[in-house]
């Protein structure tokens, strides 16, 4: 299991808790110094089956500050991966990837409550 997360964020310090406390290992990796490649976020948009727009953090200040909301729905897929790769804080965390799953979002710590 590899969770992908930032330090700062709230939500992933609640799921690296949880991880810890139902003793589950995995292995961390900081978003915000290690971005995630063009490749990487293409392989795991394939693999999660969601929109593409739920990879993006909507409420991170660049987002905002670039008005990429404006600009997605005139994006090809390919630029929206591009786009995602060349700043982590881009990106929506925490990711969980787990073999056959990945999960973004408020949706690892939903995964993370129902592991025994």
């Amino acid at each position: 299991m590899k969770l992908i997360c930032y330090k700062k964020c709230s939500t992933c310090k609640a799921v690296e808790k949880m991880l810890k406390e139902k003793n589950i290992q995995y292995k961390y990796r900081n978003i915000d110094t290690e971005n995630p490649s063009k490749e990487e976020l293409k392989l795991w948009h394939e693999k999660s089956g969601l929109d593409i727009k739920k990879f993006f953090n909507t409420s991170g200040t660049i987002y905002k500050e670039n008005k990429i909301k404006d600009k997605l729905n005139d994006m090809t897929l390919d630029e929206k991966y591009e786009i995602l790769s060349t700043n982590g804080m881009l990106v929506k965390r925490p990711i969980l990837l787990e073999e056959d799953k990945i999960l973004v979002g408020p949706e690892v710590k939903k995964y993370i409550e129902e592991l025994e």
